[in-house]
């Protein structure tokens, strides 16, 4: 029976698997067949047994291990007698010679994380490439602007896709320099002094990460410091916030009164069990809830790296649940927010309506900055602006009526001048430029 909503709404299948028992059982297999080959290499054990091991790790079933700690309470040891079970010979001895649980638990963990952290960066550089699209495709769309929820000076649409698209590759250049720390094992024993394995203890965890092709912890007791883990998790945080961002923006602009851009709705979807005519931004709203889980992941993590002496057992019932629902939510948040980006729709003549809907008034910088150029104080010219904003507001006079009524402004700014002034297409500045400057810098070639 399915109970929480990520075994039958979220997530994907790729990254559902990688949180999976038998993934699970498949990683800690693993590392005790290194384990052995490494302990093998150095003489500590027999190398025939270490063959007996690696091949015995393929023989072991899910379904005996979880009956052996229905049995004993102890999962580490249940796969441990798992493998003996299997080996032939006398080759069950020397299985997990010398480790502790954690030694096995922790590095197969960094077996998982190293698999979670490829399917994000692929997702990552698909968001990426989704965003700079839009983009390129948007840099000469002039909107309003938006502070305070108030209309502002004009922005382009292709400006906001650049600025996501610059925060998506910082995370994702964030994830490249956090993997050294995160994605490591270790083979210290059981309070990190590696005197179960005698000398060659160095030795053998080096050998062991060697072949598991990840990273090795410089120093450790028990287990991994939760340091690198907590790191990873505010990561997750940090890049669903961003996401969030996105969503709160577009379900923003596709309010009914602003309708500048909308969410793809299929052609019998539907949007309301009593509203018929809805047509609800439901996929971000999704982004923006989830976003709020990840967050939330990030204390209990954070609180996992304050264990007792060289360690209790507090941080692994909670991990149980931090790694895999934030990896998963984590994934699926990003999926969704590669679909909506993509099939997102636009409606230009909203966006033109929107950009003059206060008659001229969102441009009153652009006079304000040519008065001061043209030798009026700049505080002058706020005062003369503002005074003409609030007549024309106050009156429902077009913006640049009332400017040409002033005697101070008619002095330095004719017909022609204003109207150029007051045009939202002619006063974007560098946007366009910068847009090109991260298309150019970003884009995948």
């Amino acid at each position: 029976m399915a109970i929480h909503p990520i075994e039958y709404r979220y997530g994907t299948e790729e990254m559902k698997f990688v949180w999976s028992e038998a993934n699970r059982l498949n990683k800690l297999m693993m590392v005790e067949a290194a384990l052995a080959k490494a302990e093998a290499d150095i003489g500590l054990i027999p190398q025939k047994a270490a063959e007996i091991i690696s091949k015995s790790t393929d023989l072991v079933e899910l379904d005996r291990v979880k009956e052996i700690e229905d049995e004993i309470h102890h999962d580490m040891m249940a796969v441990v007698i798992g493998i003996s079970e299997k080996c032939t010979e006398d080759a069950g001895k020397w299985v997990h010679f010398g480790a502790t649980s954690n030694d096995i638990l922790d590095t197969a963990t960094g077996l998982q994380l190293k698999e979670a952290v490829h399917i994000l960066e692929d997702k990552m550089h698909r968001l990426m490439d989704v965003l700079l699209a839009q983009s390129e495709d948007h840099k000469h769309t002039v909107c309003a602007a938006r502070t305070h929820g108030q209309i502002g000076v004009p922005t382009t649409y292709g400006l906001r896709f650049a600025i996501w698209a610059s925060e998506v590759a910082r995370h994702i250049e964030r994830l490249e320099q956090l993997k050294p720390r995160l994605l490591v094992g270790q083979m210290t024993g059981a309070v990190g002094t590696q005197a179960a394995f005698g000398k060659d203890g160095i030795e053998i965890q080096k050998r062991v990460m060697y072949y598991l092709d990840i990273g090795s912890v410089d120093v450790s007791n028990q287990i991994i410091q939760r340091d690198r883990h907590a790191e990873f998790v505010m990561w997750m945080a940090n890049t669903v916030t961003t996401i969030d961002k996105v969503g709160v923006e577009i379900r923003s602009l596709q309010r009914t009164e602003i309708a500048e851009v909308e969410e793809s709705f299929k052609k019998k979807q539907v949007g309301s069990s009593t509203m018929p005519h809805k047509r609800n931004p439901i996929k971000s709203e999704q982004i923006c809830g989830l976003a709020r889980i990840v967050r939330a992941m990030v204390e209990p993590e954070l609180l996992n790296n304050t264990l007792w002496d060289e360690r209790d057992l507090t941080n692994s019932s909670c991990e149980r649940i931090v790694f895999p629902e934030a990896c998963v939510l984590t994934d699926h948040i990003i999926k969704l927010c590669i679909g909506v980006i993509e099939n997102l729709r636009f409606y230009p003549e909203n966006i033109r309506r929107n950009l003059d809907l206060l008659r001229g008034l969102n441009m009153g910088e652009a006079v304000m900055i040519e008065l001061a150029k043209r030798g009026v104080g700049r505080q002058e010219a706020h005062e003369i602006v503002r005074s003409s904003a609030m007549e024309a507001h106050e009156t429902g006079k077009h913006f640049k009526e009332v400017l040409l009524s002033k005697p101070d402004v008619a002095n330095y700014l004719n017909e022609e001048d204003i109207n150029n002034l007051v045009d939202p297409d002619k006063y974007i500045g560098t946007a366009v430029e910068q847009v090109e400057a991260v298309v150019k810098k970003l884009k995948r070639k």
